[in-house]
């Protein structure tokens, strides 16, 4: 499994693909993402509490991440026997209707793939003194490329919110050539790409502003819409 962690994944690197087994069925990862933008994400462990609130969050956002085109996929060290268990509980504690898959990863496959093992909280371990998965989100996008890499240790919960703001930043910016300010959401306004020179700017958004030479705002110029027949 040490080779597997030879090439260090970075932010544009190709995600990894690997065949597993999850609540869903079996799987490759690369025809999974298709041609969706992709969350991958992992918790320490099933039947565990700050686990079990994250999966409740990240199912009741399920459907505004489809309206995004975003597939969401949950993986940590345990069976699929333990996940389809463990489901049940999540939906009865959080009122929420867990519908996308979780991979099945008990040998540690994947979390090996994807740097996922638990290096520093000695607790997060199994029975046999073996890391368990700390809370690591992958962001894909459809090009199979890592757009977000984000890690949490084992006792913070991560804000299932931000990783949809993250993908609403990301898509933006790959449509519109701009780039997203500090705690921004859908509707603020955006930043003019350094690469946009302002001639090019006046274009395609007639209402930025020059704050700095290097910073300027603008509200994102609204969808055109066919005219009524």
């Amino acid at each position: 499994m040490a080779e597997e962690r030879a090439t260090p994944l970075r932010l544009g690197s190709t995600a990894p693909n690997f065949k597993a087994e999850t609540t869903q069925g079996p799987i490759d990862f690369h025809e999974f993402i298709g041609d969706n933008w992709v969350v991958l994400f992992s918790h320490p462990e099933d039947y565990t509490p700050v686990c079990t609130t994250e999966l409740g969050a990240f199912a009741k956002l399920e459907p505004e991440f489809k309206k995004r085109g975003v597939k969401l996929i949950g993986l940590s060290a345990n069976t699929i026997d333990s996940h389809d268990g463990w489901i049940k509980d999540i939906n009865e504690v959080t009122g929420s209707n867990l519908t996308f898959p979780i991979i099945g990863d008990k040998d540690r496959t994947v979390a090996y793939k994807y740097d996922m093992i638990d290096h520093q909280d000695t607790t997060n371990v199994d029975s046999k003194g073996i890391a368990f998965t700390i809370r690591s989100v992958f962001v894909i996008d459809p090009k199979k490329t890592i757009r977000l890499i984000m890690s949490y240790p084992a006792s913070t919960g991560r804000n299932s919110a931000e990783v949809l703001r993250v993908i609403d930043s990301l898509q933006t910016g790959d449509k519109h050539r701009i780039t997203t300010p500090i705690n921004w959401v859908p509707g603020d306004d955006v930043i003019v790409h350094p690469s946009v020179k302002n001639e090019e700017a006046k274009e395609l958004f007639p209402d930025f502003r020059i704050v700095k030479p290097y910073l300027r705002f603008t509200p994102l110029p609204r969808e055109k819409t066919s005219a009524a027949v």
